[in-house]
């Protein structure tokens, strides 16, 4: 890879595939032994290093690859330190810790693997029903003092309850099932298409609004991710008007909350307010607006501290010796799409973004990461034309919310590096932008039968 600067231009362009990768904060080994057979060499530091320190490493292996979790977060200084950058892979679903515009700004592309931790984490959602339902967490510590408290008062069966799903996707998708397999009736509320159609024909009941979820149900658990489908942020999606709304209901009810999503769906202070009032009887969360390990070098506290009936638990939802192995196998996956055929998956710029095609008898493959002005497009386009190619399938996919865009065409030859050289100029000419082209890629298949 070269990082090229010819006084009006700057733009990233190699040949071939990554050979580097830096792995950070202790993602499954099995990650490391796929790397190593697609060619990648893996750079391992244990635990999750500071700012400074990545920064380090970064400038001394010039790494093209970066896999992490969800602690340390990627700065636009992290991103600027390897020339050779071309995307963070995240061994997670929250994409929170990076910083996508500088991502995008420098064109490194940001996946995430929002499929594999979906089991663990809607199991735990269901042995916390059970705990709050049977107020374990309290009966534990009483017994731990020889206090002997056995009245059914405030004690639950999950079978015939109602469960409030926030956000039917993947994860709230499995909690419903778990749900209903104890017995429990399904409400849901998703402001996306499928999801609702998913929920409806798996009998569920769908509300209009989110007030009307936390109202009806009996326990609520939210599974949305850090944006909605047009992009908005998700802070602040839970209000104290949708908490109180559980007092509503008549008769006895747990009046129970349970966040696995991201810290900052509910302010801290609203959900203890909801609490102390006595709207929501017991909270349950895995998540905080600030966790250790990020930014801040102050001590954590946390925020729920004091609460007896806000219990809290360190972001283990993917912490299992299941589900970490499959993330590592998933996201191995996702980098050898990327890799070998310039394949984009899971894509964090916009939600689900993916390009994934045939690639039969072509020979090359020409990736492009691209601002999303008018005649890029066009340019990369009569770069082959110019040079005779023939374009045998190709796809596109623009990220508005960042500028930029992914292009990937499957070509009968690979452009030689004057016509590569073209292609990035004309781009910066067309669009008055020197920076059109972020980065460009061409890589060579493997078996390709074209001239």
């Amino acid at each position: 890879m070269t990082l090229v600067r010819d006084g009006k231009h700057t733009y990233r362009h190699w040949n071939g595939r990554f050979q580097r990768a830096l792995i950070i904060e202790n993602p499954d080994p099995l990650l490391d032994e796929r790397l190593r057979e697609m060619g990648i060499e893996p750079h391992r530091v244990a635990d999750a290093p500071d700012e400074d320190e990545l920064v380090r490493l970064l400038q001394e292996g010039q790494h093209h690859l970066i896999f992490k979790r969800s602690k340390v977060e990627i700065t636009e200084r992290v991103v600027a330190a390897s020339e050779n950058l071309a995307a963070v892979m995240l061994c997670c679903i929250g994409d929170d810790s990076v910083d996508k515009v500088a991502c995008a700004r420098s064109g490194v592309l940001v996946t995430h693997d929002p499929v594999s931790n979906g089991r663990s984490v809607a199991e735990l959602v269901m042995g916390e029903l059970i705990a709050i339902a049977r107020r374990l967490f309290e009966s534990v510590p009483e017994m731990a003092n020889s206090e002997w408290n056995k009245g059914s008062q405030g004690r639950y069966e999950l079978m015939g309850k109602r469960l409030g799903i926030l956000g039917l996707g993947n994860i709230g998708r499995q909690v419903a099932q778990l749900g209903q397999a104890l017995g429990m009736e399904i409400v849901f509320f998703d402001t996306a298409p499928v999801p609702r159609e998913v929920g409806l024909a798996m009998g569920w009941r769908p509300v209009s609004n989110p007030r009307e979820l936390f109202a009806l149900a009996d326990f609520v658990s939210v599974h949305v991710s850090a944006t909605d489908i047009h992009g908005r942020s998700n802070r602040g999606l839970v209000t104290y008007e949708m908490l109180s709304a559980m007092s509503d209901k008549p008769g006895e009810s747990p009046r129970a909350f349970i966040n696995l999503a991201r810290g900052f769906i509910v302010d801290p202070d609203v959900l203890r307010r909801a609490v102390t009032e006595g709207h929501v009887a017991y909270a349950m969360t895995d998540v905080f607006p600030e966790e250790p390990g990020r930014a801040s070098t102050t001590r954590w506290i946390n925020p729920y501290q004091g609460e007896p009936r806000i219990f809290a638990t360190p972001h283990i939802g993917a912490a299992t010796r299941e589900a970490q192995p499959r993330i590592a196998a998933y996201v191995s996956r996702t980098t050898q799409m990327l890799n070998e055929m310039g394949m984009l998956r899971n894509c964090v710029f916009r939600t689900r973004a993916a390009i994934e095609f045939d690639v039969d008898f072509a020979s090359s493959m020409l990736a492009v990461v691209h601002v999303d002005k008018r005649g890029t497009k066009k340019a990369v386009d009569d770069a082959i034309f110019k040079a005779g190619a023939n374009n045998l399938r190709s796809a596109h996919i623009d990220f508005p919310d960042y500028g930029i865009a992914y292009d990937l065409s499957a070509l009968d030859r690979e452009l030689t590096p004057e016509q590569i050289t073209s292609l990035l100029h004309d781009a910066a000419e067309i669009t008055g932008d020197p920076t059109a082209i972020r980065w460009l890629r061409s890589i060579p298949l493997e078996g390709g039968t074209g001239s």
